[in-house]
């Protein structure tokens, strides 16, 4: 699995002209599950994501996590995170899992993610044309691949 994790002041997402999900102070996700991930990597994912320590603290140094400040999450679907772009100006996104293994390992990592966070969080919607509203604060912007834990 590889995210890319954004620390925002407010991020949304709109679905077909309505706004289907926002947050406020907290992380905005996007989500890469590619076809090898299995429930390991998404618990190993979520657990550094909730627990990564980027939010500034009295001092502005990066030394609060998404729980110290109770911030809140989106979480977006994003095949496109294993494009492959090796070969030719077409990016090639075989390495992406196929909806029907990709669906129930996204709905696992957003149980996981509530379960240590401790409250719901907001999701755009699997598939779907979104558009993704955010404003960056930092700017912060990390990216982590559960194949590159150890």
């Amino acid at each position: 699995m590889r995210v890319v994790i954004q620390r925002v002041k407010y991020a949304s997402v709109t679905i077909n002209n309505r706004i289907s999900a926002q947050v406020g102070q907290g992380l905005m996700i996007l989500l890469g599950i590619e076809a090898e991930d299995k429930e390991e990597d998404a618990d190993w994912l979520a657990g550094k994501i909730i627990n990564q320590r980027i939010f500034s603290d009295s001092e502005q140094k990066m030394n609060l996590s998404l729980l110290d400040v109770k911030g809140s999450i989106l979480l977006i679907s994003q095949f496109t995170l294993h494009a492959s772009t090796k070969k030719g100006n077409r990016p090639s996104f075989i390495k992406a899992a196929r909806p029907e293994q990709a669906i129930p390992l996204y709905e696992y990592v957003r149980k996981k993610m509530e379960e240590l966070l401790g409250k719901d969080i907001e999701t755009g919607e699997f598939g779907a044309d979104m558009k993704v509203e955010l404003l960056n604060d930092g700017p912060v912007t990390i990216v982590m691949d559960s194949k590159n834990r150890e």
